[in-house]
């Protein structure tokens, strides 16, 4: 991580859908794109966000970044915040395949990245189960439930893990077949802990390390208020892929 730039840093953000997909607004995710935004830039990325982008925009934004060089820059860095199903994410108006994303970054689509860390990030679900809350017995497990400001609510469908290729990070925001939880204040769990750990550790923990603190947090948490009665008291768990060659360490670029 000696190059010159940390890297680009994409986020693509939706709140709202096209009326004949049957979804939701996501209440709740411009306080995780503006958190974002704000830790990534700490962290020295060049952070390019995007509002409610159909599919031939989103796609548009991806292949120019793609076919960037990206020679003096550290790593790359995609952040999907949408509702999702099977292996899609949805973009405005219709759904984009993931696969279809990463693979214009493999090393021969993308020369400039191989051997660089590419790291894709996804709040969406994974499916329509509530993860149910167990007793801990260990002690160190057994810490509060962190207070919610606001409503809880669920994004809609699944993201299945890919296996996308070497250097490549795929963090998504919950374990496979599982609902995703969303703040409709604060923004989702797994974006406002991720975020509390960048702030503390970004630049002092392997990336993988702190993945697996933002794990621990977003496990700790509940559903107090929901207007689905049967989410109250469910949990979340997040998980991570990694097919990093490397240990991945955001220092402090020298000045």
């Amino acid at each position: 991580m000696d190059h010159r730039r940390r890297g680009i840093a994409l986020i693509f953000n939706h709140e709202r859908f096209f009326w004949r997909l049957g979804l939701s607004d996501r209440r709740g995710t411009c306080a995780d794109r503006d958190n974002l935004t704000r830790r990534l830039s700490d962290l020295g990325f060049e952070v390019q966000c995007f509002d409610n982008l159909k599919a031939k925009e989103v796609l548009l934004r991806i292949l120019e970044v793609s076919n960037s060089s990206h020679v003096d820059a550290d790593c790359f860095l995609c952040v999907f915040l949408s509702h999702g199903k099977g292996s899609h994410i949805y973009a405005y108006d219709a759904e984009i395949e993931i696969p279809s994303l990463t693979e214009l970054f493999k090393g021969d689509k993308c020369k400039s990245l191989v051997g660089k860390p590419k790291i894709f990030i996804i709040q969406a679900c994974r499916g329509d189960k509530h993860d149910v809350p167990v007793q801990p017995l260990d002690q160190v497990d057994s810490m509060p439930t962190p207070p919610g400001a606001g409503t809880t609510e669920v994004d809609a469908a699944s993201v299945y893990t890919l296996p996308a290729g070497a250097d490549f990070l795929m963090c998504y925001s919950v374990a496979e077949g599982y609902y995703s939880h969303r703040d409709t204040l604060n923004g989702s769990w797994y974006i406002q802990d991720l975020c509390e750990m960048l702030a503390q550790f970004g630049a002092a923990l392997e990336f993988t390390e702190l993945l697996t603190l933002v794990n621990r947090k977003v496990s700790q948490r509940r559903v107090d208020f929901c207007q689905d009665r049967s989410a109250i008291g469910k949990k979340q768990v997040p998980c991570f892929a990694s097919m990093l060659t490397k240990k991945l360490l955001f220092a402090p670029k020298s000045q």
